[in-house]
């Protein structure tokens, strides 16, 4: 009897393979070293969620009725007031608020939303998390991977090339890189998307998450946000932020994201998704309207994450791989100048799972993805493994 999956119909048939699945021998592999599997492989949060918002949550857990597809204004208002408070970016009308079933259905389905086909393009950073390209193919777009440190040049390249680029995707703190775009760059691209009729969509999840004094906010310093004033002009039009909770206050399970920006795409989004019944359960409404209210357990979970930074970054140096970009975010993008195939099995013979860069586009073939998503315990056990035989 054969035991081949069957043959993909439909949309399915139009996306790539699930790049997780690819990982299935490596992962064996690691888990056969006799102290067991380390695995940063994927950005899974390991650490409770704060009590402040598991009480919230507990607290609405009486819900007979349909919640609002756009939130509560209370919600909506708390969310508005994160920007202005945690990401320098005031005046964001709680009327251009959208909660979200967590951010990745959003970067999924945006193309969708906005009513984008055949015809047109999505772009999106060349080096990415793989779901901006199958949103472009789940609207019978065409994804489009740009390099944005080339900025407004790189898109209109993309544009003598034929593209139609009506969706332009950023990502900073990037996913898998840690690489940050300045106030100005991002001011740049926004300016070229404004130029020709295209949406800008910034995926900023990451944002509390630096690691230097100028994107470090237990510094003083901050990771730009596409609503920032400096980038804005001062005003919306065209423009959405994408965020979620996952990372900041481990709540990858509560799937509690919104978007934020111009008024009338968020409008537009909603009378969609009022009819799709894409709502976020009014108790996770509450808990994410919690976890935005407390900066304390931010603060927090950013310590922890520094500390285990510090611990994996230097058994990989020590093991002679060099750490490029990592500015701010949950990973480590790291080289030995081979393979990342190559350098996946190299670490999981010695027990350590993580993601090849090719999961991301051709440009990540010679890194691997090194996440701080392991517990304490796990990620101490890693400098005495690189150091070991493989």
């Amino acid at each position: 009897m054969s035991t081949s999956p069957p043959a993909r119909r439909g949309r399915g048939a139009a996306l790539p393979d699930f790049p997780w699945d690819s990982l299935a021998g490596a992962k064996a592999l690691a888990a056969s070293h006799p102290g067991g599997i380390v695995d940063l492989s994927v950005g899974t949060p390991v650490d409770p969620t704060p009590a402040v918002v598991a009480d919230a949550l507990r607290a609405a857990a009486d819900a007979p009725g349909y919640p609002l597809t756009w939130g509560t204004p209370a919600l909506r208002e708390t969310v508005a007031a994160w920007f202005a408070r945690r990401r320098g970016a005031p005046g964001v009308d709680p009327d251009g608020v959208l909660p979200t079933v967590g951010s990745k259905e959003l970067v999924a389905w945006l193309p969708f939303l906005l009513g984008l086909g055949p015809g047109d393009a999505v772009a999106h950073p060349a080096v990415a998390y793989p779901t901006y390209d199958v949103g472009a193919r789940l609207a019978g777009a065409t994804p489009v991977p740009v390099d944005p440190a080339g900025g407004a040049a790189a898109l209109e390249e993309a544009r003598r090339a034929g593209h139609r680029v009506r969706l332009l995707w950023l990502n900073s703190p990037s996913n898998p890189t840690g690489a940050v775009l300045e106030a100005d760059e991002l001011a740049r691209l926004v300016a070229w998307a404004r130029e020709h009729g295209a949406v800008v969509a910034s995926d900023e999840c990451y944002a509390e998450l630096g690691w230097d004094e100028r994107h470090d906010a237990s510094r003083g310093g901050l990771v730009p946000s596409v609503l920032d004033p400096r980038v804005t002009g001062g005003e919306h039009t065209g423009l959405l932020a994408v965020y979620s909770t996952s990372k900041q206050s481990n709540l990858a399970g509560y799937r509690a994201a919104f978007a934020a920006g111009d008024v009338a795409l968020v409008r537009e989004l909603l009378e969609v998704r009022k009819h799709a019944g894409m709502i976020v359960p009014w108790p996770v409404q509450a808990a994410l309207a919690a976890a935005l209210a407390d900066d304390a357990h931010v603060v927090a979970q950013r310590e922890r994450y520094r500390a285990r930074r510090e611990v994996l970054r230097g058994a990989l140096e020590g093991a002679g791989f060099r750490v490029d970009a990592s500015r701010a975010g949950l990973y480590l993008w790291s080289t030995r100048g081979e393979g990342s195939r190559a350098t996946v099995d190299l670490l999981a013979r010695r027990g350590v799972l993580v993601a090849p860069g090719d999961f991301y586009g051709p440009a990540g073939a010679q890194h691997v993805r090194v996440a701080l998503t392991a517990t304490d315990e796990r990620v101490a056990q890693v400098p005495e493994r690189l150091a070991g035989p493989g």
